[in-house]
């Protein structure tokens, strides 16, 4: 009795040791994740704090991370965004930012389209030189952007696109090569049956595609939406190529004209900045949910 009880008091022991190893173990790993993420919100959180800063606040010496204009009682919401009204009446934001939505918008919408459809031709119909083609679909994954720039503006200029917003989202059309692999993957851990059911009922391949596929996708979707909005709204090559006049321009291309005509407007420019930056770090809270689950779900069968 008595080696029993001993017994059982060191497994107790070790036990608790175990448990508090593990206990450690976490707490450090939050905290190291917690110094990382203040490390890297630096950058934004001095973006935010400047966008509402005067000129002579963003290069005081000590900085400030509180604008003055929220020390002051009462405050006064023209005072607080006077950046953005003034970089509003020196550019014509609302121009860029309509242009952008509008080029982001069709990327998204022609991508998810056209990635969906080409992805269920590879995974769910029978042709001649299906697997051939796919690869060949692949294999341009590994051509350089550098390498199609100058053909494709030959073409866009031919058809006289150039200094318009067409170029900027007219191959969103044709697909992406990557998105296309990840929906064919994940459409092949799609039950078999539901398409065979729909083929019996007299389904033709674009309803069994719109009515069946694509509902059971969305984590997929929202994976590949996800991904076109941020390029899209990010690009700052295409709108930089095609682009030549102010009132054409994307909010990326309009900052960086911004910055060559009045270098020394740090503080409306950063409100501008600031614009530009949110709806990303908005999709990334509101989305990541569905962007971990659509890659966590698509699987890799051949």
């Amino acid at each position: 009795m008595g080696a029993l009880r001993v017994k059982r008091k060191h497994d107790a022991r070790r036990a608790s040791a175990r448990v508090l190893v593990a206990l450690s173990r976490t707490t450090l790993l939050q905290l190291a994740l917690l110094l990382g993420s203040m490390l890297f919100a630096l950058p934004f959180l001095w973006l935010l704090a400047t966008s509402f800063k005067q000129l002579d606040e963003i290069f005081r010496d000590p900085p400030t991370w509180i604008p003055d204009v929220f020390r002051q009682r009462p405050i006064v919401l023209s005072n607080v965004f006077q950046n953005f009204i003034r970089a509003a009446e020196f550019i014509p934001f609302w121009t860029w930012l309509w242009n952008t939505f509008y080029v982001t918008a069709m990327n998204v919408v022609g991508n998810v389209t056209a990635s969906s459809l080409v992805a269920f031709a590879f995974a769910r119909i029978r042709w001649r030189g299906r697997d051939a083609v796919f690869i060949l679909v692949l294999a341009t994954l590994m051509l350089p952007q550098q390498v199609t720039m100058i053909p494709q503006f030959l073409i866009y200029n031919k058809l006289g696109w150039y200094n318009t917003l067409k170029p900027l989202w007219f191959g969103a059309l044709f697909g992406s090569a990557f998105h296309i692999f990840l929906l064919r993957q994940f459409m092949l851990t799609l039950p078999q049956d539901l398409i065979d059911a729909a083929k019996i009922d007299g389904c033709g391949y674009l309803r069994i595609w719109g009515q069946i596929t694509l509902p059971l996708m969305k984590p997929a979707l929202a994976v590949v939406a996800i991904q076109t909005f941020r390029g899209a709204w990010n690009n700052f090559l295409g709108p930089y190529i095609y682009i030549n006049t102010k009132s054409k321009m994307t909010i990326a291309l309009g900052l960086q004209w911004f910055q060559s005509e009045q270098g020394r407007m740090y503080g409306e420019m950063m409100a501008t900045a600031l614009v530009m930056t949110l709806p990303i770090i908005a999709l990334f809270f509101f989305c990541q949910r569905y962007m971990i689950r659509g890659i966590t779900l698509t699987g890799f069968k051949a």
